[in-house]
């Protein structure tokens, strides 16, 4: 499925890359956009060739900061959806989410 694909391509590219890196990874026809904080905390934006690289970042570093400041540093290690709280995210994903232009 899109998630398993998602999920495992995204931990993949987090392990592989180093504290305090950015980087942006092709996989099949995505791009993986990653930030790994020199405190370890990890993001991964999934999206097409078409989304700016810019904007990815921009929207980890925000994600990233907020998620830091509301969920504890112990819980990052072990947290998942079913464990950790983070309701922001939505409001993030749909506001830098691109509508399909319309025909």
């Amino acid at each position: 499925s899109v998630q398993e694909f998602m999920t495992f391509t995204s931990q993949l590219i987090v392990e592989r890359s180093g504290l305090g890196s950015r980087a942006s990874v092709k996989e099949q026809e995505y791009l993986c956009h990653v930030y790994v904080r020199s405190d370890g905390l990890a993001g991964v934006v999934v999206a097409d060739t078409e989304y700016p690289q810019r904007v990815c970042f921009t929207l980890l570093d925000k994600v990233l900061d907020e998620f830091s400041r509301q969920v504890s540093k112990i819980d990052w290690p072990s947290g998942s959806p079913a464990t950790v709280t983070y309701a922001a995210l939505d409001d993030y994903l749909s506001k830098y989410q691109v509508e399909p232009p319309r025909r």
